[in-house]
């Protein structure tokens, strides 16, 4: 009976593999070195080879096998020089092989030239730091690919300016959008300010309940003429508004304002709900805001148009006497708040349409992205990271399965 004894030493710590040949021990030593910093470090080792591997065959296509003569070949090999593929949010060295033609003329690999494209780095970039990773720790969030392998691209300033060139993308992308092939039915606009800038934007809903980023605007405050220039923009870009369009707005007067100059009677507006009782409620005593602000609710939640006008006009008249600010604040606008009622759209529909809240959504998403920024430097940061949040958010907004109509 053979007798088995444990050997003491482990063929793969110690890196011997005495029954194997040469050349596949140290392929197996390399493959073991790479599994021991990670299986992704040894996944990209792998892949490099790859890339080798398949660059080595487009140019036997295109010079033919190496050593063999070809009379009518029309292309040569021409030895190798350094470069670099994109991988993993960064750039790798490697050795690219090159290939000239007869005429002396440098034919272009489409293997590398498919490896190089740093789209997917800005990628990478933008979404890093969407997510709340600062630049400086960009390098170290990266996957592991190996620590012997040469790379390059991710010191601070390359992935600033990445991320500047990302976000620039972002803005000219929202601010390009054609806007004529497709039926808007409604309009959500607000706004909000960052360090002392103040960003309007405005989301759009189609007829088939898809929500959009349309445009957005800066300037020093939510003024006339920053919104008429929103507005303005989104008609140029071909918004269509002569078979109506609802109109979803806070309580600003310059808002309201520039949505009549713009769009004229083809607009119907309604008025935040959520703005209009904050307002109403701050010209209150804390001891007076509950119950006014349960009876704001109960009108509002009446699917009777002229029951809820009615209920909204007693509540303005008991708050005459005692707190006049409140009557006044509550009367302006007042049946505007009102539209959705009036219009009958379903419940579904009325919940999202009786506030601005589909857009402040989206302007969360934006303040969530900015928390990293110490210092805002011009109005153009602040529209580059608004716009790269509203879009980062536009991929989360819903609305509902049925389709939008308003009368």
């Amino acid at each position: 009976m053979p007798v088995y004894h444990k050997s003491k030493e482990n063929p793969i710590s110690s890196g011997g593999f005495p029954n194997l040949p040469d050349h596949v021990q140290v392929s197996l030593r390399e493959i073991i070195g790479k599994a021991k910093e990670g299986l992704l470090a040894l996944s990209v080792a792998v892949g490099l080879d790859v890339v080798q591997s398949m660059m080595e065959a487009e140019v036997t296509e295109i010079a033919g096998p190496k050593g063999k003569h070809n009379p009518e070949r029309t292309a040569r090999r021409h030895g190798s020089e350094k470069g670099s593929v994109v991988l993993g949010g960064r750039k790798v060295a490697i050795r690219r092989p090159r290939v000239r033609a007869i005429n002396g003329r440098e034919v272009k690999l489409k293997t590398y030239e498919a490896f190089q494209d740093e789209r997917f780095i800005t990628e990478t970039v933008l979404e890093h730091i969407l997510y709340g990773l600062s630049i400086r720790h960009y390098k170290h969030s990266l996957e592991p690919i190996g620590e012997e392998l040469p790379v390059h691209g991710t010191s601070k300033s390359t992935i600033s300016r990445r991320f500047i060139y990302a976000t620039r993308k972002a803005l000219e992308e929202l601010l390009s959008r054609p806007l004529g092939d497709k039926r808007f039915l409604v309009l959500v606009i607000d706004g909000v300010v960052f360090a002392g800038h103040t960003v309007v934007a405005a989301l759009g809903i189609t007829d088939k309940g898809e929500k959009e980023v349309l445009g957005l605007w800066e300037g020093a405050t939510e003024n006339a003429a920053v919104c008429r220039s929103l507005l303005t923009n989104l008609v140029e870009r071909g918004l269509k508004v002569e078979e109506g369009i609802l109109v979803v707005i806070d309580g600003s007067k310059a808002l309201r304002a520039a949505v009549k100059e713009v769009f004229g009677n083809r607009a119907v507006v309604q008025r935040c709900q959520v703005h209009k009782k904050r307002n109403v409620l701050e010209h209150l005593p804390k001891g007076a805001q509950e119950w006014v602000g349960k009876k704001l609710e109960q009108a509002w939640s009446e699917k009777d148009y002229h029951k809820a006008l009615t209920e909204l006009n007693r509540l303005a008249d008991a708050l005459e006497d005692k707190y006049p600010g409140a009557a006044r604040s509550l009367r302006e606008g007042l049946e505007e708040t009102l539209t959705v009622t009036r219009l009958g759209l379903p419940e579904t529909l009325w919940k999202t349409l009786r506030s601005t809240n589909v857009i402040e959504t989206a302007f969360d998403k934006v303040r969530v992205v900015t928390r990293n920024v110490k210092r805002w430097r011009n109005g153009m940061q602040v529209l580059r990271w608004a716009a790269a949040g509203l879009l980062q958010a536009e991929k989360g907004l819903t609305l509902s399965d049925e389709n939008l109509e308003v009368a």
